[in-house]
């Protein structure tokens, strides 16, 4: 979900519409942890919540949407209520995912599985305020593909890479074990969104180097909080 997650992020910033709400009217250099609680949050409620409990955060999550409006560097009107940007928003987040779990997942899915998983996250987006949001993998990889007409980089995403990417809010000690993520989401992110992310694309270095550290990293989170794991059973 970490390395899901700082995919989605990165390529959201290619939307310059999308990118002028979150540089104009997030926190997220003064509070970033308070950002990704608030997003880990929304994901936990709207995942394994109950249905009382989910509506309740996506009604605040509209509720906060309606302020977040206003006008881009090149001119261009926005707002966070805009369906096409949620469902900008929306496919990278759930595109991201699942490719993350494909790549660095315990267990593979099969096709009726991930066309399932993308079917139950379109009941959220629909909420949010999403228009006919993909129902399976093909129309989520076509409605990802209709939007890279209007991707550039622009100075507020290069600035949000670097700060994700190189200038994490981390104490040194801890940054290792960032950075060993953050180098296992560039290998999964793709081809196209290099050159705009200033992430140059090295095959043969991410083949072999950063995809077998992603495995690594991963299989020792999960083995530090597997219920089962001395360090759990410790805190217990």
């Amino acid at each position: 979900m970490f390395i899901g997650g700082l995919r989605a992020l990165l390529l959201q910033t290619l939307h310059p519409l999308a990118m002028a709400g979150v540089a104009n009217h997030s926190d997220y250099r003064n509070d970033p942890w308070g950002r990704l609680q608030r997003t880990a949050d929304f994901l936990a409620s709207t995942t394994f919540g109950p249905e009382q409990e989910a509506q309740r955060i996506i009604d605040r999550i509209k509720h906060v949407h309606s302020f977040v409006q206003g006008t881009a560097s090149d001119g261009r009107p926005y707002s966070a209520n805009d369906p096409h940007l949620l469902r900008w928003v929306h496919v990278v987040e759930v595109d991201s995912f699942l490719r993350a779990h494909t790549r660095f997942g315990q267990q593979k899915l099969t096709q009726a599985e991930r066309d399932g998983y993308v079917e139950d996250m379109s009941l959220i987006a629909a909420k949010l305020g999403v228009t006919d949001p993909p129902k399976n993998e093909q129309a989520l990889k076509d409605q990802l593909r209709s939007f890279k007409g209007e991707l550039r980089s622009t100075a507020e995403s290069r600035d949000a890479v670097k700060y994700l990417l190189f200038s994490p809010p981390l104490p040194y000690p801890a940054r290792a074990a960032y950075y060993a993520l953050a180098a296992a989401t560039i290998s999964t992110l793709p081809a196209w969104s290099r050159n705009m992310l200033r992430v140059p694309y090295l095959p043969f270095t991410e083949r072999f180097a950063l995809r077998p550290l992603g495995v690594g990293i991963t299989q020792a989170f999960r083995w530090i909080t597997d219920p089962t794991s001395p360090l759990s059973q410790s805190g217990r």
